[in-house]
C-alpha cells in the first residue's frame, strides 16, 4: 500500500439507494448516506489489499459533501485515493461521480486493527453495559 494508490467501486442507483427509502430525505435520488457508504467501501477495499493476515481497518472519521443529485437507473462510481499513512492511520481522499460528472467529495481516516481483538472488545462492551 503506497500513497497515490486508488480503487473504485460502482453501483447502479436502485430503489434501495434512494433518500426516500433510506430515510435521509423524501426525494427519489441517491441518498447522501448511500453515497458516503460507497465511498467508504472503496477506501476499505483499497486498505484491505495491503493488510496482514488477521488485520482489518475500521472507520475513524468521514467527511463528505454531496453536491449533485443522481437519479435511479444511473451508475455512480466512488473512488478512494490513499493520501497519507501515519502508523496505523490511513487517510483517503474520496470522490463520487455519475454519468454527468462529480456528485460528491470527501475524506476518510481508517485505522488498522487486529480483527479478532477488536470484535472481542466490542462484544465485551455489551456484556459490561
Amino acid at each position: 500500500m503506497k500513497i497515490g494508490d486508488s480503487l473504485s467501486v460502482s453501483i447502479v442507483v436502485g430503489e434501495q439507494d434512494l433518500a426516500r427509502t433510506i430515510g435521509s430525505g423524501d426525494v427519489a435520488v441517491l441518498a447522501t448516506p448511500r453515497m458516503a457508504a460507497l465511498m467508504e467501501e472503496a477506501a476499505q477495499k483499497l486498505a484491505k489489499a495491503g493488510l496482514d493476515e488477521g488485520e482489518t481497518t475500521v472507520g475513524a472519521s468521514v467527511s463528505v459533501e454531496h453536491t449533485a443529485a443522481t437519479p435511479p437507473g444511473m451508475r455512480v462510481t466512488a473512488t478512494a485515493v490513499l493520501t497519507a499513512v501515519e502508523g496505523k492511520r490511513l487517510t483517503f481522499e474520496m470522490r463520487a461521480e455519475d454519468d454527468c460528472g462529480v456528485v460528491g467529495t470527501g475524506t476518510q481516516v481508517r485505522v488498522i486493527v487486529g480483527k479478532d481483538k477488536f470484535e472481542r472488545r466490542a462484544a465485551d462492551k455489551l456484556k459490561n453495559a
